[in-house]
């Protein structure tokens, strides 16, 4: 039983390409590097380039693979459906003429990984942590969101890229109830999880209880911690997730409120979890002077436990 910690651009406050104090890809690759990474997210569509002989000359010279792509968008609407496939082909493109990481005794399935992620619906970003305020989906509605899933899978199949659906705060698939519907609607041959110790209890869940209960499903893992002071000031407010996240919610592993040795317990002891655990900490990008600092931080205090 191997465990792998691998980065993720968000660390840097990439989450939104269109945002203009964005530091460069070239920085974030580099600066992962200097922190210990081996292995980074491609981060959101965009972000890094598609051409892979760019990408691959930077990711030789910091020798570091990548670890998964990310979809990141609008699952629900119709008219995005063909963008989401196209957004799968351009990045299982990459992804699968990259080195590829070690696969693991144990590893459900190899690296690369595709994330799908719901996002871009203020009714729900505003509604953020909150489950008894947050409205659902109406029925057909969500049946549209698991068949464009669904599709993004079947197309994601076809390069040999296992898509790994993974429950975020602020999209339409965020809190217990709906994680539940998502994994009894979405067949596990065709994806398993991708379940955030971050967002699980940022949005009323135990991380220790739901990494039990999907771990025959749980492909693939994203560690992030919680500033309980900010958070509970976040909570008070009509706010959006990033914009909290700006504020200083997310902060270094082991510095938060999510206990990660009892975490280590049940990855390491229980469940017998092989294979790769990224790293998140959500921020404005005007703050990543201090990135290196915590990337290196979190991969610190992480190993001091033994993983």
């Amino acid at each position: 039983m191997t465990i792998h910690i691998t980065g993720a651009p968000c660390c840097w406050g990439i989450d939104d390409v269109r945002n203009p104090y964005l530091p460069a890809w070239q920085k974030v690759l580099s600066e992962a590097a200097q922190a210990g990474y081996t292995a980074i997210e491609l981060g959101p569509y965009g972000y890094l380039p598609l051409d892979i002989n760019v990408v691959s000359r930077e990711l030789e010279k910091n020798r570091i693979s990548i670890v998964a792509g990310t979809i990141f968008d609008d699952l629900v609407s119709e008219e995005n459906f063909s963008n989401l496939l196209k957004q799968t082909d351009d990045i299982c493109s990459i992804i699968t003429r990259l080195p590829k990481l070690p696969t693991e005794k144990g590893q459900h399935f190899p690296a690369p990984y595709l994330t799908i992620m719901d996002w871009g619906h203020d009714e729900r970003d505003f509604a953020a942590g909150h489950s008894g305020r947050a409205s659902r989906l109406k029925s057909s509605d969500w049946q549209n969101m698991i068949r464009h899933i669904i599709g993004i899978c079947d197309r994601a199949a076809k390069w040999k890229v296992r898509p790994v659906l993974h429950p975020h705060a602020g999209g339409y698939i965020e809190f217990a109830d709906e994680i539940d519907r998502a994994a009894s609607d979405i067949p596990c041959e065709k994806a398993g999880f991708c379940l955030d110790t971050g967002h699980l209890k940022y949005s009323g869940m135990d991380p220790v209880q739901w990494l039990r209960k999907y771990a025959d499903r749980l492909d693939y893992i994203h560690f992030k911690d919680i500033n309980q002071k900010i958070y509970a000031q976040v909570m008070k407010e009509h706010i959006r997730f990033f914009d909290g996240c700006a504020k200083g919610s997310m902060c270094p592993i082991g510095t938060g409120n999510i206990d990660y040795i009892s975490i280590h317990k049940l990855l390491i002891e229980e469940i017998n979890y092989s294979g790769y655990i990224t790293i998140e900490q959500e921020r404005d990008p005007r703050n990543s002077q201090t990135s290196l600092r915590d990337v290196k931080a979190s991969l610190d205090y992480l190993k001091s436990i033994g993983f």
